[in-house]
Parts: C-alpha cells; structure tokens; sequence
C-alpha cells in the first residue's frame, strides 16, 4: 500500500529518490494522510542573494504533500502532482538549522488528491506553507 511504501522510505527499508539525497532530506514521520519530511539546508542549497533558494522549499512541500497523499492509496495505485502553490514567510539560512515540513491530506477521492503543507523551523516558527493537487492513477 501506499502507506507501507512511505514507511518504508521513513525506517530506512527502502531507498530515497536521488531528489531526496541531493538535497539532504529525510522522510521522518508518516501516518495514513500525515508525512513529516526534516532537512538541515547548507551552504549548498543558496541563490546568489545568500539566502535558501525558494526551490528547496518548494522541493520540501512538494514531496511531504505529495508522499502524504500516496500514505492512503491502495496498492496498485500512484500519484502525481498536478499543480502546486507556495508561499514563502521568512528568509531560510544555514543558521535557521533543522526545518520539517508537514504534509496533511485535505481531500482525496478517486483521481484526485488535496493537501496542504507547513515549513517550521526548530522554535516554531512558520517559513513557508503550501498547497497541492495531485492526480491519482492505476500504476
């Protein structure tokens, strides 16, 4: 089930995708329509103004929304992103430290999956939040 594959990404019995490795990324937490994604963003993942670039986060939301999404499908079945939407609230630096991004599912029905997800950093501040729409299909 989906489920099962997203807790297999968080204990470690299956691989991350090459996303998840280039960014330095976890996947921490997950139950039915709830995943928790952690990151420690470097020197690495900057755009030239020095700050995180916007993509990381977006990278962030992307896969918690969209692996909370795949936590209640069936076996048989995938997702992917149709559209998704972010706004940015505070500034990410190498000095903002651990960050996790929640992805809670909103809506889900036959072909189609809503969810929203937060950025917070370790004082529980909010860094960005977003929304998604993903297409769910027989795999």
């Amino acid at each position: 089930s989906g489920l099962e594959f997203v807790r297999g990404l968080v204990n470690g019995t299956l691989p991350l995708n090459t996303m998840a490795e280039t960014l330095v990324y976890d996947v921490i937490d997950v139950v039915s329509g709830r995943v928790v994604v952690a990151a420690k963003p470097n020197g690495a993942h900057l755009n030239p103004s020095g700050t995180v670039h916007g993509g990381y986060a977006a990278t962030l939301l992307d896969s918690c929304m969209g692996l909370a999404i795949r936590s209640t499908l069936d076996k048989g079945f995938g997702s992917t992103t149709l559209e998704f939407k972010i706004s940015l609230q505070r500034p990410i630096t190498p000095e903002t430290g651990l960050i996790s991004a929640e992805g809670v599912v909103l809506s889900r029905g036959r072909r189609i999956g809503t969810a929203e997800g937060r950025i917070m950093d370790e004082q529980g501040r909010l860094l960005a939040h977003g929304t998604t729409t993903c297409l769910i299909f027989e795999s």
